[in-house]
């Protein structure tokens, strides 16, 4: 399988060194980019059932998802950019995986938000 094109390459921008130098930590920005690129009930749909799958989706994710075509595969480059997935051509079809050490890393750097807190059994 070979790595999935869909135009020109651009990675979801972070803040530039003046930002940092402002005081904002490194886990912030990263933080900050992987929210983004989940702040979609679309996007944060796909990764759920990406997730949920176990394994690589290959074909069409339109069918399983209330939306057009071109509005799935918006949402499938932002999430592919800012690393929650990938997209590999498979012959004729395109596979895509969620990446669950992005899920981890997440979840990681949230919880680093407020350290001392404890999550509840509620």
């Amino acid at each position: 399988m070979k790595e999935l094109k869909t135009g020109p390459a651009r990675a979801i921008p972070l803040p530039s060194r003046q930002s940092r130098a402002r005081g904002l930590r490194r886990e912030d920005e990263e933080l900050a980019r992987l929210a983004k690129a989940l702040a979609h009930p679309a996007r944060a749909a796909i990764v759920r059932f990406l997730l949920g799958g176990g394994d690589c989706i290959c074909g069409d994710i339109v069918d399983r998802l209330p939306l057009a075509q071109a509005t799935v595969s918006q949402h499938l480059k932002v999430l592919k950019q800012a690393g929650w997935i990938t997209g590999e051509v498979d012959g004729p079809r395109v596979c895509y995986c969620a990446r669950p050490e992005t899920l981890q890393r997440f979840v990681a750097l949230a919880r680093g938000l407020a350290p001392g807190i404890e999550r509840s059994g509620s």
